[in-house]
């Protein structure tokens, strides 16, 4: 009763700062406090909120204070967060943002380098695009991401926004038929221009409002287009709506909804690393999509979300996962098809240790794209070093290596990958998380 009582007085009081190029609802303490954030993303597919994952949000931000970016309405989320929920936060500030100009106003600048949580609402993806890539606002997510573990979430356009590659809907919307019947159409605005760098999210990009409508073909392509375009493998997270994906520092991913009392959904896609080449038969501008491989050209685990998020999957392999059920989806001539699958066949010796090989540790990891040091406790003769990517696929190696070695990994994405340590028939392998 205390909690709530002084809740209600204190939104009595929430302050309201109108700027030409932006409007501010500040709800709680105005004196900043500064704690430690327990990092994460909230990714959450659109309509009503899920109250659980919401609490979750705020958890991550350990007592911190949060911030609402939005570019339309007000402030719906200030009482919602700060009172409604249970979880203590120091306070909720809502800015909503009328222009670009916004982005370099001192106060919106300031807010960004002392938030514990960013939290960005629905509307039009574009708008966050125009108002926020290349300038300080992403620049400060980014640095609050990196330097400070903050947490960070979305809904609807805040969640389509969040992975490495996004549909920005620049040119409008596009349904799964106009996408599927050319992957390169005038609405199909996939961008892959650096933006908000996410963990677990750089090789990602993400589809809301899965159930309303269908959604399914146009993330297909979606995916068809950062593989094609970016020559890298890329997946997909997509979320029905009152559905949302929390994915914790370690890269659990938990799924929470109202099962079974309404069918709430995630997806989580996958170019079939089963295959030795998964990419598209037909991506090309004004050529319909075939991505078939046979019926299996992208695995795609669907589970259901519940209250106290029981299912997940965890996205350092993509693999490991509870409560779901595998399909396979595919295109044919611009016709999308989903059946009931398996899961992939992906390489498996290169994620756990084996038996007889070289014991050793690999520090930093994650890593940002700089050295890895690597120690061996029992060095292998003409030992060998490889880096792989989750189908397998060499893609740097090292020999003439003593106990102690540096190895330069700034050419690789962010993503995961493998580093495996090997002499004639012993290995070992450890994950490696680049950022």
């Amino acid at each position: 009763m205390k909690r709530i009582a002084l809740c209600c007085l204190t939104a009595c009081f929430a302050l309201t700062m109108a700027a030409q190029n932006f409007t501010s609802y500040f709800t709680g303490n105005q004196s900043d406090l500064s704690t430690q954030a327990l990092g994460g993303v909230c990714l959450m597919g659109g309509a009503t909120e899920d109250d659980n994952a919401m609490r979750w949000f705020l958890e991550r931000a350990n007592g911190g204070d949060v911030l609402v970016f939005r570019a339309s309405l007000s402030d719906g989320y200030n009482g919602y967060l700060y009172c409604d929920l249970g979880v203590n936060v120091n306070s909720v500030e809502t800015i909503v943002f009328h222009n670009a100009a916004a982005a370099a106003d001192p106060h919106v600048l300031d807010r960004i380098s002392k938030a514990e949580a960013i939290w960005i609402a629905g509307g039009n993806q574009a708008n966050y695009v125009n108002y926020w890539r290349n300038n300080e606002v992403a620049n400060l997510i980014n640095e609050g991401l990196l330097q400070r573990n903050i947490v960070i979430g979305g809904t609807s356009a805040g969640m389509a926004i969040l992975g490495g590659s996004y549909f920005s809907a620049v040119n409008g919307t596009v349904n799964s038929f106009t996408a599927l019947s050319n992957p390169y159409g005038s609405s199909m605005a996939v961008d892959h221009t650096p933006f908000i760098r996410v963990p677990y999210l750089q090789n990602v990009i993400t589809d809301t409002h899965y159930d309303n409508p269908d959604r399914r073909g146009r993330h297909l392509t979606f995916l068809a287009r950062a593989m094609t375009d970016t020559g890298e493998n890329f997946r997909g997270i997509a979320c029905d709506e009152y559905t949302a994906v929390c994915i914790d520092e370690s890269g659990l991913a938990r799924i929470f909804g109202t099962y079974p009392d309404f069918d709430d959904n995630a997806y989580f896609l996958i170019p079939n690393c089963g295959l030795a080449d998964s990419s598209p038969e037909v991506c090309a501008s004004g050529e319909e999509l075939t991505w078939d491989h046979n019926g299996e050209a992208v695995k795609v685990y669907a589970v259901k979300g519940t209250p106290s998020g029981l299912y997940s999957i965890d996205l350092n392999d993509w693999l490991t996962s509870e409560g779901g059920s595998w399909q396979n989806w595919s295109a044919q001539s611009g016709s999308f098809s989903a059946t009931n699958g398996t899961e992939p066949d992906c390489l498996t010796s290169s994620t756990v240790d084996i038996k007889g090989g070289a014991e050793f540790r690999i520090y930093p990891n994650p890593n940002d794209g700089g050295l890895v040091y690597i120690e061996t406790i029992n060095p292998l003769a003409d030992a060998e070093v490889r880096v792989l990517d989750m189908h397998g696929r060499q893609l740097q190696s090292w020999t003439s290596l003593g106990p102690n070695s540096q190895l330069n990994v700034s050419r690789l994405a962010a993503g995961t990958y493998f580093l495996e340590y090997r002499s004639d028939n012993q290995r070992s392998a450890r994950r490696l998380l680049v950022r």
